[in-house]
């Protein structure tokens, strides 16, 4: 039986591309006041940002019930003996949790795995897809867990803001900074380390910040895939997706759109570019420059983040 594949709505994945490689996604909770959505389901992104903006409410988010998983595999288990779940960062939110408790709960027989990605957005979206691919080919449970080991410490993601009103409004930086980064029109630059989003600098203009998504990509080696993922900016997204198709195979990157569980925190604006590394060639390149090293010649150029001498951002667990 080919193994299936479960994420949840923090991947970003659009409907069509989910459908297409067969994920299936178990969405998180928005709360706008008294009222709560499902995000995809009972409410758009277009709709969530719309209401962010006007709301005179922030919204907050939470992850999937148990059951909510529970149902799914249940379901799922019906098709299958073998699930793998992938889910966002535990270091951000409780959903890898529920997912462990709705394993339990489901009680279905099945062999479900439940893989922390340590990631989140399209970041955790290009793992499941790489795991997706890899269990439609019919490759063993083993293949693809062994496939998500691999993606998961070589994939990478780096993100400019807009604005700094929305972490303020959801408590995570305090009113001086915000208003000191409001005179100063600074575009904070955000990454992913070791789960946790911490901050990766700051552009003095939005020009700038952009620059900086496309000289990541550019200095970045052997990208297996790539995605540009904006909150509401589809022709700014689509302007940079042309621009980095310049340098790399312009068919291997996807446009998304950023889902509440982030998008709460990061508002309008917000632009971010996730990128998953070729494994094998890294290992190989990096073999070839240790043996260059000792003969004398220059090692290739090796993939690094930008300089994380900060602290993370608080989040509250989504």
């Amino acid at each position: 039986m080919t193994v299936k594949i479960v994420t949840d709505s923090t991947a970003d994945l659009s409907a069509q591309l989910a459908q297409e490689l067969g994920i299936t996604v178990v969405p998180v909770y928005v709360r706008f006041g008294e009222k709560v959505y499902r995000d995809g389901v009972d409410i758009s992104q277009d709709e969530f940002y719309q209401k962010l903006e006007e709301s005179p409410v922030h919204p907050t988010t939470s992850q999937p019930t148990p059951a909510d998983f529970a149902d799914v595999y249940r379901k799922l288990a019906k098709e299958t003996d073998e699930i793998v779940s992938i889910q966002i960062t535990s270091k951000l939110s409780g959903t890898y949790n529920s997912a462990l408790q709705g394993r339990e709960l489901a009680a279905t027989g099945c062999h479900i795995e439940i893989v922390d990605s340590l990631s989140g957005s399209m970041g955790l979206g290009l793992i499941a897809m790489a795991a997706a691919r890899l269990a439609e080919a019919g490759e063993s449970l083993q293949g693809v867990m062994a496939e998500i080991r691999q993606a998961i410490p070589n994939v990478h993601l780096l993100g400019v803001l807009d604005t700094l009103k929305y972490l303020l409004l959801g408590g995570r930086i305090g009113k001086a900074k915000a208003l000191l980064g409001s005179v100063l029109n600074v575009k904070p630059l955000i990454t992913m380390r070791d789960g946790e989003i911490v901050p990766a600098g700051q552009a003095r203009t939005r020009a700038k910040g952009v620059e900086r998504l496309f000289d990541f990509v550019k200095n970045a080696l052997n990208i297996q895939e790539l995605a540009v993922v904006h909150s509401t900016t589809p022709d700014e997204a689509g302007s940079l997706r042309e621009r980095v198709g310049s340098i790399f195979d312009k068919r291997q990157i996807h446009i998304a759109m950023l889902g509440p569980a982030l998008g709460a925190h990061f508002g309008p604006g917000t632009l971010i570019v996730a990128l998953r590394e070729k494994v094998s060639s890294l290992r190989q390149e990096a073999g070839e420059g240790e043996l260059k090293a000792t003969q004398g010649e220059p090692s290739k150029r090796k993939f690094s983040l930008p300089s994380l001498h900060k602290p993370k951002l608080s989040f509250s667990r989504l």
